[in-house]
């Protein structure tokens, strides 16, 4: 431990090292935290950096044709010109501002023209309703109306997802006005914060603190206006206290203690306001969080049971899809903070496993809860915290099924995914930290040369990345930089080459740099051997997992769309989608030892659906696990769901039978946690 804390002093003593030789001059390509805020590791690219290719580029493009383009033409009573935020008489709060902060980074990451014109209104608007004193907004309640909120108007809240938006659309123009806009906003912050605290209208903004002061952190890079940082104590001082939470309370131990998608939000407030006070306990609290998230209410998809309130860990407890675009979006962020590369792992995990699932293919109807173990999709009470509330439509597909937040925020998932792909580092290199198709172009080297690097990859359906370094000068033959890249902790060593000959090999858990000159056309292929490994969760079931990737049940799936009543199409739409099999469901894995694991799980690949647009459904899966497994007949349907889970390891009299695994996020029914059985 003494030799741990040694070297953590080493790396805090090099860091204000850094710090007071950079105060003066930075000389990065990118502008990483301005003194005397932290340096990071890792440096956010502008917006329209990194584009999507592949089956990425296939989910951005069913976004742009599918709910994300179009919210205000299928959700015209909030997302319509009564939008508060476009100064109407409508929504006042939250919803408008989820789309925008999805729909934006769509826009660019897409070059879309007419996207872009969408989104132009609101930030027009917004910019514009801006007072002499600094705020910003709707400023008007109106009465009670089926459908919207229109209370609160003045709430701290909404305008932190607004800051999102604005800073992203600075990011991808670089428009003056935004400078000038958040610099009078702050000082108003300033000013009414000791008399009107974050709490004042509502709590969420208590919680949800840490979206404002990240943007606090990122006007100070820009202007270097000491009075950020007054504000950013303030706001962490009227911020709930994670801290206390994470470290020396037992709510993560227990139901309904907080509200799931506010910790997916506030889970990386300690690590953004690390950058301002670098003490070790922020980062010690998070990090304990997660394992006690993981411990008592972990989900394998990297979820957890949070139906509203903190639920636990049966793997019929829902998880929200707003929890799962808000805890990515704060992963995101405390990689670039922190570059714990666990962040990135857990990323991963998220994206890959629990998002494609959750929202049709078409992009056009989500989930507001899903499960873990969910066998049937039906308008039906499921012991969910939010039963009373949504006549029983909380996992049935649907645009407004549910609760209508989820149909608002879901947009920004894999936007802003794609836009963290890629990082720029201090040494003036590039990073990649997150694996998927893709390609970025940026300066790098001490000359700031443009390079492009394309990434081509079938990952995570596959264990192979290839880059391929693009010179954008053409007068420059050869660019010195480091080129940085991500071994997750699931690969026990990474296979490098460049240009087919080996270069090194890094083991798991690490960060591998390559500094070289690199030549136009210069490749690097980094092979991720992927080994079926499992993991233990509720009752001591166990997951199958493989990569970055969990394995589910394969089953067939029977979609039935359904008509709502008359009276009930202005709250949940005019549809919604059950979803049924025939397929039996209730099976435990027959026991193995752990040294028989590769043995007793066999991994089947098809080349062809790996290199499918779309992987993500039964139909499309590429890759199936072949295992045995025996029915256990006393685990039945409960409240059309799946009963409770037996206890591994136990006893079956049924005959043993060849099961199929597919990925998770290409299932809609499933069992991901499986009893073991003998």
């Amino acid at each position: 431990m003494k030799l741990v804390l040694f070297i953590a002093t080493l790396c805090v003593s090099s860091v204000f090292s850094i710090l007071s030789a950079t105060e003066k001059k930075d000389i990065s390509n990118y502008s990483n935290n301005r003194y005397p805020l932290l340096r990071k590791p890792y440096i956010e690219l502008p917006l329209g950096s990194i584009k999507a290719k592949g089956w990425l580029q296939e989910m951005l493009e069913r976004q742009r044709s599918g709910a994300t383009s179009q919210m205000d033409i299928l959700y015209p009573s909030v997302m319509g010109d009564r939008n508060g935020w476009l100064g109407g008489d409508g929504d006042q709060w939250e919803r408008g501002p989820y789309w925008i902060d999805g729909l934006l980074p769509l826009a660019y990451l897409l070059d879309d023209g007419k996207l872009k014109e969408k989104v132009q209104p609101w930030i027009e608007w917004t910019l514009n309703s801006q007072r002499e004193d600094g705020y910003f907004g709707p400023a008007k309640d109106y009465p009670h109306e089926p459908g919207l909120q229109r209370d609160n108007s003045a709430d701290w809240w909404p305008r932190m997802v607004m800051l999102k938006v604005m800073q992203q659309y600075y990011s991808a123009t670089n428009d003056p006005r935004v400078i000038s806009f958040f610099t009078n906003y702050f000082k108003y912050q300033l000013q009414e914060l000791p008399r009107k605290p974050l709490g004042n209208w509502t709590f969420w903004a208590e919680y949800r603190a840490c979206d404002n002061l990240q943007a606090v952190y990122w006007l100070y890079n820009i202007t270097g206006d000491r009075f950020l940082l007054e504000l950013g104590e303030l706001l962490h001082t009227q911020s709930y206290d994670f801290v206390d939470m994470f470290l020396n309370r037992d709510d993560l131990t227990r139901f309904n203690t907080i509200h799931c998608v506010n910790l997916a939000q506030g889970i990386k407030e300690p690590v953004i306001y690390y950058q301002q006070q670098p003490e070790k306990k922020y980062l010690d609290a998070v990090k304990k969080a997660f394992a006690d998230i993981r411990h008592y209410n972990g989900q394998p998809q990297g979820m957890y049971g949070g139906d509203e309130g903190l639920h636990g860990n049966n793997p019929t407890q829902g998880s929200e899809l707003c929890s799962a675009v808000e805890l990515m979006y704060s992963l995101e962020k405390m990689v670039e903070i922190t570059g714990d590369i666990d962040f990135a792992d857990h990323l991963e995990r998220v994206a890959f496993n629990a998002l494609p699932t959750q929202i049709t293919d078409d992009f056009m109807d989500k989930q507001y809860f899903q499960q873990a173990n969910q066998v049937m999709i039906t308008r039906h009470n499921h012991n969910f915290y939010e039963d009373h509330n949504h006549a029983g439509t909380d996992i049935c597909y649907g645009l407004l099924t549910g609760y209508p937040c989820c149909a608002s925020n879901m947009h920004q998932g894999w936007p802003k995914f794609t836009q963290n792909l890629w990082y720029s580092t201090p040494d003036n290199g590039l990073a990649a930290l997150i694996y998927s198709p893709s390609e970025v172009t940026a300066k790098v080297g001490n000359n700031g040369h443009m390079v492009r690097i394309t990434e081509e990859t079938n990952y995570p359906m596959d264990d192979k990345c290839s880059f391929t370094i693009h010179i954008q000068d053409k007068k420059v033959k050869e660019v010195t930089f480091p080129f940085h890249f991500r071994v997750p902790a699931w690969c026990k060593e990474a296979i490098v080459t460049v240009n087919g000959k080996p270069e090194q090999s890094v083991k798991s858990g690490q960060v591998g740099i390559i500094n070289r000159t690199w030549r136009n056309k210069d490749k690097v292929e980094i092979t991720l051997p992927m080994e079926v490994q499992v993991s233990r969760w509720y009752e001591n079931a166990i997951a199958v997992e493989r990569g970055p990737l969990v394995y589910a049940l394969k089953m067939q799936e029977n979609w039935k769309k359904k008509s709502f009543a008359q009276e009930e199409i202005s709250r949940y739409g005019e549809s919604y989608y059950e979803v049924t099999s025939s397929t039996p469901w209730n099976y435990g894995i027959l026991g193995f030892r752990p040294d028989e694991i590769q043995q007793h799980f066999k991994v089947i690949i098809d080349s062809e659906k790996q290199k499918a647009a779309y992987p993500w459904n039964t139909e499309n899966a590429p890759i199936l696990i072949k295992t045995k497994g025996k029915r256990i007949p006393h685990w039945q349907l409960y409240n059309e769901m799946t009963g409770p889970l037996p206890y591994s390891v136990g006893n079956s009299s049924a005959a043993v039978e060849e099961i199929t695994l597919i990925p998770y996020g290409c299932t809609t029914l499933r069992i991901s946690e499986f009893p073991l059985v003998r």
